[in-house]
């Protein structure tokens, strides 16, 4: 009995023990799917990660272009531009994908902070760094630029001009007949001393550095220069100043700050000059007396300009002469050259004195003012004594 019981007791406990296995393998099987599925998972998720990753590292990488580039194009960078605003223009032009890479390229090369204006020969769709690399390459560029100094005249500047641009200088003359065609208001050729105008584009000729645009026309390049001393005189207020603070006409003030630049030998006397001018011409009303006047005429006859001992009384007393000063009270019809912002400024913002001498007094080109002949004479020995040559010498 006891012997079945046993029997009976081991195989309940094998049909238990068969039934917890089936149990276990039914539980690995579920935990294998499980783990394959968990797999699954993660490898979609990390996919989605990479892949999501690869998406966001796109907006930080910069679009930019390969290789050297296909079809050449001109392109001009204007004056003062930023490097951003140089990309811009480059990818306006397609030279460049995007104003980010350019950017990059630059700040990976030192020098180009030295990119200058002008107007150059890349190619389309270039690599930013070779595009770079272009622009600071002088061979690219089709512009070399020009420099116009303070104080030259008119025709001085048309020399420079044609000798920089190739277009003849009869061409510039031309252009320069009708000053309001190259921008100039009509208002600017207006005087309160009822003198006459000499209505040409002598002293609005602004002198800086310029880079011209290789197929610009002489009335185009003209313009440019127009337009730059209107910007410069609105900036400082010119026009509003001189007519508030001098009661007298831009254009007046305009002559004055020609022959301030052409007086003074530094920039420090500009303003003391232009005061001469002013007290001479309209508080004393007396001839200014300005040589300068003088050698502009002779210049605008074809002849070569004098040292002051040099002119004789013929050519000072020059009854032809309109920009006479040696004989005629007040300022002469019309500017004689393109002065800088310092003598604008100055000719706006005299300082308030009684002077109507001066004197070039040391070979570094220093003035001295008087408001006296006595005065003007000690200056004038001043002068010789430090070896300036005076005709009084």
């Amino acid at each position: 009995m006891i012997d079945e019981l046993d029997v009976a007791f081991e195989e309940d406990a094998e049909g238990e023990g068969s039934r917890r296995d089936h149990r276990a393998r039914k539980g690995r099987g579920r935990s294998a799917v499980a783990l394959v599925l968990t797999l699954l998972l993660f490898s979609v998720l990390g996919g989605g990660i990479y892949l999501g990753y690869t998406k966001v590292a796109g907006f930080f990488v910069a679009a930019d272009y390969e290789g050297s580039g296909s079809a050449p194009v001109e392109v001009t960078i204007i004056k003062n531009s930023s490097l951003t605003e140089i990309g811009n223009v480059l990818v306006k032009a397609d030279v460049v994908k995007s104003t980010k890479a350019f950017l990059e390229a630059a700040d990976a090369e030192p020098r180009s902070e030295n990119i200058q204006a002008g107007t150059y020969v890349l190619r389309r769709q270039m690599a930013a760094d070779q595009a770079v690399a272009q622009l600071l390459d002088p061979n690219t560029r089709l512009s070399k630029g020009v420099t116009i100094p303070e104080g030259k005249t008119a025709k001085q500047t048309f020399e420079l001009l044609a000798k920089a641009t190739g277009i003849p200088v009869k061409d510039f003359e031309e252009a320069a007949k009708d000053p309001e065609a190259l921008g100039v208001p009509d208002w600017w050729f207006k005087r309160t001393d009822g003198k006459p105008v000499s209505k040409t584009a002598e002293g609005f000729l602004f002198p800086d550095t310029y880079e011209f645009d290789p197929k610009a026309t002489a009335s185009q390049v003209l313009k440019t220069m127009v337009e730059h001393f209107l910007t410069v005189t609105g900036e400082i207020g010119f026009a509003d100043g001189v007519q508030k603070n001098l009661a007298v006409s831009p254009y007046e003030a305009l002559i004055v700050a020609s022959l301030a630049q052409a007086e003074a030998g530094n920039a420090d006397d500009l303003p003391k000059v232009a005061r001469v001018a002013y007290n001479r011409a309209y508080k004393k009303k007396m001839p200014l007396q300005f040589d300068v006047t003088t050698n502009y005429w002779l210049e605008l006859n074809g002849k070569k300009a004098k040292h002051s001992g040099q002119l004789t009384e013929a050519e000072m007393n020059d009854p032809k002469n309109p920009y006479n000063s040696e004989t005629v009270v007040g300022l002469p019809i019309g500017p004689i050259n393109s002065p800088g912002k310092a003598a604008l400024t100055g000719a706006q913002k005299p300082p308030v004195a009684p002077w109507l001498f001066f004197v070039a007094i040391d070979k570094a080109g220093h003035s001295a003012f008087a408001a006296t002949d006595a005065e003007h004479e000690k200056n004038k020995k001043k002068a010789c004594d430090n070896g300036i040559k005076l005709s009084d010498c």
